[in-house]
């Protein structure tokens, strides 16, 4: 199995994550479809080759062909959307006002439930350091029903992917 995989290629010195990992891949919080789809749309936003690879062979298993495009759609979406919004903020009050004018359709369509797409785009905004994005997408998870302790999950599962994906890079360096 692919989870298994990355766990098997963690080093000493990254064994929480291994089994952080371990803990987080048997969530009871969230869906098998949010869980995986915020594995993959995570493993995507870390830009590691190797952590996408092994999560995506394994999410695929879990998730229909619909579902494994949202969460790449809400990784690619994010990527873009974190990098604006963040920018808009950083540039003050002069640009608030300013559209943001880029298409981000697959928002109003992701061919997912909206709950689970809006909650793998929270994670990867946690990635990609957006706090507007990570506080919209929040508000947004928890209006469709969604409770405190399954962002929670899925913000621990972005921490734990970013660090796996960190610790495979490491390792490739070394």
């Amino acid at each position: 199995m692919s989870i298994e995989n990355l766990k098997s290629s963690l080093p000493e010195y990254a064994k929480d994550q291994k089994l952080n990992l371990g803990s987080l891949t048997r969530s009871t919080e969230l869906s098998e479809q949010q869980l995986w789809g915020t594995l993959l749309a995570c493993a995507a936003a870390t830009r590691n080759d190797t952590v996408l690879s092994e999560v995506m062979e394994e999410a695929s298993e879990h998730l229909s062909p619909e579902a494994v495009e949202a969460a790449f759609g809400a990784a690619t979406v994010m990527a873009m959307n974190n990098v604006g919004y963040r920018a808009k903020n950083w540039l003050g009050d002069d640009y608030a006002q300013v559209k943001f004018g880029m298409r981000m359709n697959i928002i109003s369509k992701p061919g997912v439930e909206k709950a689970d797409f809006e909650l793998w785009s929270l994670a990867v905004s946690s990635i990609n350091g957006c706090e507007h994005c990570l506080i919209a997408h929040a508000g947004t998870v928890r209006e469709e029903g969604l409770t405190k302790e399954q962002v929670w999950e899925a913000v621990k599962v972005a921490a734990v992917i970013q660090a796996v994906a960190q610790a495979v890079q490491i390792e490739a360096a070394r």
